[in-house]
């Protein structure tokens, strides 16, 4: 776990009003500072080390993804709202993209709507450090239920997007339900062992469930499970070719 470090995030974390999250979520407050202007002393890197407590070769890395951040007022304002759930700056070292989120327009409308879907506030922490990415998506929230029902729990579903990290802000209607369906088809009514391709284009997985029957894997059969689970890792040429080798 990086260690805190700098005045910036003392005071931030010091101080009740700085936090822009109070909760209950619902009931969301305006307290993030007024935009100011770009300041010409400000470096995204230094300030990566002294107040996130990334090391210099990972600021360095993440500064430029980053490089529109010109002021410290954004930044600040999100460092605030993940202490808020109780996050640490590992996760910035992990995904610095967060430090560039609008905090009253993105972030704390998805923790709220979150809560009103009845995630604990730990809960909603474990989600934005293990998805990152989609914690920044608003159709978290819509797809959160659907999610939900599909995997049976709260703790299965994280186990799903630790490898399919993006399931949570994928298109539901022209991804995740649609390659459901196909694996439905095949006898698969448990997704999670194939999960990570609820997120690919249907198409792809109509080739894998093609490549795996032309591997002599039954539909239905634990083999073809596996085999289907093997070809997931093959690029899009190799899946398309890989009948033809065994024919």
């Amino acid at each position: 776990m990086l260690r805190l470090r700098g005045s910036t995030v003392s005071r931030l974390l010091s101080s009740p009003a700085a936090c822009p999250i109070p909760f209950p979520l619902h009931r969301l407050t305006s307290t993030v500072a007024p935009a100011v202007s770009p300041n010409p002393s400000f470096a995204v890197d230094e300030y990566l080390v002294d107040t996130c407590g990334l090391t210099r070769a990972q600021a360095l890395k993440a500064s430029t993804k980053i490089s529109r951040i010109k002021s410290p007022t954004k930044p600040n304002a999100v460092l605030a709202f993940l202490a808020g759930l109780g996050l640490s700056t590992a996760a910035v070292a992990k995904d610095p993209q967060f430090l560039c989120a609008k905090v009253e327009r993105t972030l704390a409308p998805i923790a709220a709507g979150l809560t009103d879907l009845g995630l604990s506030r730990s809960e909603i922490a474990r989600l934005a450090s293990l998805v990152p990415a989609s914690f920044r998506c608003k159709s978290i929230v819509s797809n959160l239920p659907y999610c939900l029902s599909l995997f049976g729990s709260f703790e299965n579903l994280l186990l799903v997007v630790k490898h399919t990290s993006y399931l949570l802000s994928s298109d539901l209607e022209n991804a995740v339900k649609p390659n459901i369906a196909i694996l439905k088809e095949c006898g698969l009514d448990d997704c999670i062992f194939v999960s990570r391709m609820l997120t690919s284009k249907p198409e792809r997985v109509q080739a894998m469930v093609a490549c795996a029957e032309g591997l002599g894997a039954p539909r239905g059969s634990a083999m073809f499970r596996h085999a289907l689970h093997a070809v997931g890792f093959l690029s899009k040429e190799s899946i398309t070719a890989k009948p033809k080798w065994t024919t």
